[in-house]
């Protein structure tokens, strides 16, 4: 039996527990001379359902793997193995193919001994399978049983249920704060070994960005060529002023418009266009800057005496990347517009004030912290973007702020630090984990900012 029948065949048990508790449990309720019951109906079904289900399911996730592992020692014990040649690419191979026809995905192999090991192959997965089942029914059965013989009047299974939940939603609220700190200890882990063969101060303040050239992890200290301030340059000047160039007054433009000059049946449908620019994908978006966007660029900056000007750089990403965001600052700034209380509107418009002053003088200064709040918030998705400068800006580490010229950026550069078949033991590789931690502390920083922004925002006018 496969781990998918398995697993539908005990929820299957779970909703037939589930279907005999609850009525056992009706019963109960509708017994004249029974006491009153405790929990609904309900709830004693979820608690059979519940141990019914949870212990072999949990079983069935630990043996999956486990009976690979099992199945693996199996067959290489088998006298077929003896055969296998000791490159170990082919020989997973042979065993991939013997596995593919033990389970009849394939009538037969490339490799002879693939079809020798087949046999092997097909007792080891059906006895570990059979285990499987046994016991995860058995596990089913058992907690179902001792579910099912707990159903009376007095037994408090909405409190045993909502614990068992509440013991879920915590779960998987430490599952993600322990995920957090392994992305934490993991950069901070490899940048520890790339600072100890690189200078820190070379590398938060050197201006040459040259990674290739060391050839050995004994060159990378005396190469200097790990120099990161034109990435974070460049990764500033895209993401955090053309960008933001773009983004701002376009985004609060719309949010003022949407908010105080639209009428209700243009905001209804004009809002969610809006916001569809936050859905597109940023390899569309980067097709765009690299086909549209960036030869239109380099053709202006020709037409004004810029011959340096070419088809990658800086402001074509920018631009595109100021489209892409402008969802962000218009729907926080959306939002803090329509917090503002109506008093102050009707105040300013009672004294003689304009709608236009109104909005200039009274609402866009209330608003205010939470259009930063977005806007901080804006900068460090920006930041964070890399398709589009992949496309659009180029791979040149230059220190420059002609918009015309190309630029990299923090993220495209470890992308291309880690792309093909890279040895993690070099400063060439460990330096895209310390441009990640680095760029991991900004955006953190940003995220706090906006947050602590948006926070005060909120207490002032709630």
């Amino acid at each position: 039996m496969s781990s998918l029948a398995l697993f539908l065949l005990v929820v299957a048990l779970a909703a037939l527990g589930w279907l005999m508790a609850r009525a056992r449990a009706t019963a109960f309720r509708r017994g004249g001379s029974a006491p009153r019951a405790h929990s609904l109906p309900s709830y004693h079904g979820w608690y059979v359902a519940l141990w019914t289900a949870v212990p072999a399911l949990i079983f069935i996730a630990v043996w999956t793997p486990l009976s690979a592992n099992l199945v693996m020692d199996e067959v290489m014990s088998a006298p077929a193995a003896a055969s296998l040649p000791p490159f170990e690419m082919q020989r997973v191979a042979i065993l991939r193919e013997a596995r593919e026809i033990a389970e009849g995905i394939r009538p037969g192999g490339f490799h002879p001994e693939s079809n020798a090991l087949a046999p092997a192959y097909a007792d080891a997965l059906s006895r570990t399978r059979t285990m499987g089942a046994v016991v995860a029914l058995l596990l089913a059965f058992a907690g179902g049983a001792f579910a099912f013989t707990r159903v009376s009047p007095h037994f408090r299974a909405r409190t045993r249920v909502e614990r068992l939940v509440m013991a879920a939603l915590l779960g998987a609220s430490t599952i993600a704060i322990l995920t957090t700190l392994g992305i934490i200890a993991s950069l901070l882990f490899e940048s520890a070994r790339f600072f100890s063969l690189v200078d820190p101060l070379e590398f938060l303040f050197g201006t040459h960005w040259s990674p290739q050239i060391a050839i050995r992890a004994d060159q990378a200290g005396a190469s200097g060529g790990f120099g990161a301030i034109p990435l974070f340059w460049g990764t500033i000047f895209i993401g955090a002023i053309i960008a933001m160039l773009v983004a701002i007054p376009l985004g609060l433009m719309s949010a003022i418009y949407l908010t105080q000059y639209a009428r209700p049946a243009v905001r209804r449908w004009m809002k969610p266009l809006l916001e569809m620019l936050a859905g597109v994908p940023t390899v569309v978006y980067g097709y765009f800057a690299a086909l549209t966007v960036a030869p239109a660029v380099r053709d202006f900056g020709k037409a004004i005496g810029i011959a340096s000007a070419t088809s990658e750089s800086a402001l074509a990403a920018g631009l595109v990347m100021g489209i892409m965001i402008i969802p962000f600052v218009s729907s926080m700034a959306d939002d803090s517009i329509n917090a503002v209380p109506q008093a102050m509107r009707d105040g300013s418009l009672a004294m003689g004030a304009t709608t236009s002053e109104t909005i200039r003088r009274v609402i866009v200064p209330a608003a205010l912290p939470g259009v930063v709040g977005g806007v901080l918030l804006a900068v460090s998705r920006a930041i964070g973007e890399t398709m589009i400068v992949v496309m659009a800006a180029g791979l040149a580490a230059n220190l420059t702020a002609n918009p015309f010229a190309s630029v990299t950026t923090v993220t495209t550069q470890i992308v291309q630090l880690l792309t093909g078949d890279q040895e993690f033991d070099s400063a060439k590789t460990l330096a895209a984990f310390a441009l990640g931690l680095v760029l991991f502390v900004v955006t953190l920083l940003l995220n706090i900012v906006a947050l602590r922004v948006v926070k005060k925002y909120r207490e002032a006018y709630e």
